[in-house]
């Protein structure tokens, strides 16, 4: 917050947020027509040949929520047009990811096509193996492309140097509602492709797809259809969770961890069933279901933040921390918090036996993909992209690693001069109003490439502060400037600013509902004490 920012009001915060897009307010009418993707065709005739003449079609799909949308999409599309197609979601602690050849052994010699949805771009052992059993693979993904390819039927991915689809960052569920649509009008089955966006939008927002051209497009126009949605996992969410309007925020801090926490600590095909049910008895037993497994992954996940904050090197300029009894399936959000914690790259591993498994995720303008690749060859297994990474390396190899990662950051991450480019500016007082808060709503959805704006407030004195939450690890103040009052909340912290301090403040401008009335709340993310 020591950086020199503009000082803003309502009109330069509007200029702002709305050069943000440049006049790529794209709709529906501009999504790119499936067969700019390499190999679309090649694979919708594969599959219209598979149907025709009833061959059995296999989609593997991933454990999180891209994985699962997209497995959901393509389930979903086969009932509605009465072609019985498996499906296979694999397990992350008995399978691993993605199509595999331990997935494959569980595959029927009778299956002659196999469609992979967000995975599959490096599953070379895989596609050898489909090969010598003479099953076409149709590899869906979105991943970065590794410099050997699979020796797949088909490989529909984005980011193949000789794809001409236009937009580089897509999510899996993109990719399988494309193939779904172009695969529609090959068979002339008629169905409404836009009834599945709201799959995909689940899909973009949870695997923090870029908000812009067509994603923010997809996400507009699948929130409608969600709150709209008569299907029974969203009539199960609207009776558990009430009936306000689902936004993006909602999807990315409640119902994508609720998703995720299936594949997380037991099986995915839980996420996937509550979202293709077609009976709300079953949808409500199923989010029970995920309810108490996202409880249980929250208490994993805040302990083992806990430890590994405690255990580790905070002085290497990538944090690495390792333990034995870590639950696999947190590493991950652990690392995201831990990143943010420490502001620097973040990579979590565990693991008993010979190997260490886990998850990194990046921080400030590193590319962690490309710093970990550099080393790949002192990993087992390695994929992943910018942000975030998934990886295995031998127990006797991790320190080495970690060396030689922090000789590499120190040089190709410009770490220790982060500021955090979401904040906006710094805003006063009596600018935040109900007005400011309807500009700020004119830009959502926010998300990736498109933040929700942060803003700092210098010189304000707290007024009143007092700890909230069953576990007192919330705070609510009562702030005031310049004779302006307003309130705001800080969750999950265990420090506490006293009434009469004199601070500066980094936040977001919220709304809180509360009895039927509206009132501007300040969503607080950090706070100093001034001298």
């Amino acid at each position: 917050m020591h950086r020199k920012h503009q000082i803003l009001n309502q009109k330069s915060i509007d200029a702002l947020l709305k050069n943000r897009f440049r006049g790529e307010f794209l709709g529906l009418k501009d999504l790119p027509h499936p067969n700019t993707f390499k190999d679309m065709d090649r694979a919708v005739n594969r599959l219209v040949e598979a149907i025709k003449s009833n061959e059995k079609i296999v989609v593997v799909g991933d454990y999180d929520v891209d994985g699962v949308t997209a497995t959901s999409i393509m389930r979903l599309f086969f009932d509605e047009i009465g072609y019985k197609a498996e499906w296979i979601i694999p397990n992350r602690f008995t399978d691993g990811y993605g199509v595999s050849t331990t997935i494959l052994e569980r595959i029927d010699e009778s299956v002659s096509v196999i469609v992979t949805v967000d995975n599959g771009i490096s599953a070379i052992e895989a596609a050898n193996e489909c090969k010598k059993r003479g099953i076409d693979l149709i590899i869906t993904d979105h991943h970065i492309v590794p410099s050997q390819k699979p020796k797949a039927y088909a490989i529909i991915d984005q980011k193949q140097l000789d794809c001409t689809f236009p937009h580089q960052e897509v999510c899996g569920a993109q990719i399988a509602w494309y193939l779904c649509a172009a695969l529609n009008r090959a068979i002339g089955a008629d169905i409404s492709m836009q009834s599945y966006i709201e799959f995909t939008a689940l899909a973009i927002i949870a695997d923090i797809m870029p908000l812009k051209h067509i994603n923010r497009a997809m996400v507009e126009r699948g929130l409608v259809y969600l709150n709209n949605s008569n299907r029974a996992f969203m009539r199960a969410w609207r009776e558990r969770f009430g009936n306000s309007i689902l936004k993006a925020d909602d999807i990315a801090f409640k119902m994508a961890p609720m998703l995720n926490s299936a594949g997380r600590l037991e099986d995915a095909k839980v996420a996937c069933d509550y979202l293709c049910t077609q009976s709300i008895e079953e949808a409500r037993v199923l989010l029970d279901e995920l309810v108490d497994l996202n409880e249980r992954r929250k208490t994993l996940e805040s302990d083992i933040t806990k430890e590994a904050l405690e255990i580790v090197d905070d002085s290497k300029p990538v944090a690495v921390v390792a333990s034995e009894d870590w639950h696999e399936g947190v590493v991950g959000i652990v690392a995201a918090r831990v990143a943010r914690k420490l502001e620097k790259p973040s990579i979590v591993l565990t693991g008993a036996k010979e190997y260490y498994k886990g998850s990194g995720r990046t921080f400030g303008d590193c590319h962690l993909y490309n710093l970990i690749d550099r080393h790949r060859d002192m990993l087992h297994k390695f994929g992943g992209h910018s942000a975030a990474i998934g990886m295995s390396i031998k127990r006797s190899q991790l320190n080495s690693f970690i060396d030689a990662i922090s000789a590499d950051a120190i040089d190709i991450c410009a770490l220790g001069i982060y500021e955090d480019p979401d904040i906006l500016g710094i805003l006063n007082f009596n600018n935040i109003d109900f007005e400011l808060y309807d500009i700020l709503q004119k830009y959502e959805p926010y998300g990736e490439a498109n933040p929700r704006p942060k803003f700092i407030s210098r010189d304000v004195n707290i007024i009143e502060s007092r700890a909230i939450g069953a576990e007192k690890n919330h705070c609510r103040y009562k702030f005031e400037q310049y004779g302006v009052y307003i309130d705001g909340i800080e969750f999950r912290t265990d420090i506490f600013i006293p009434p009469k301090s004199r601070v500066d403040i980094l936040y977001t401008v919220t709304l809180n509902s509360f009895r039927g009335e509206d009132t501007i709340q300040l969503l607080i993310e950090k706070i100093e004490i001034k001298d």
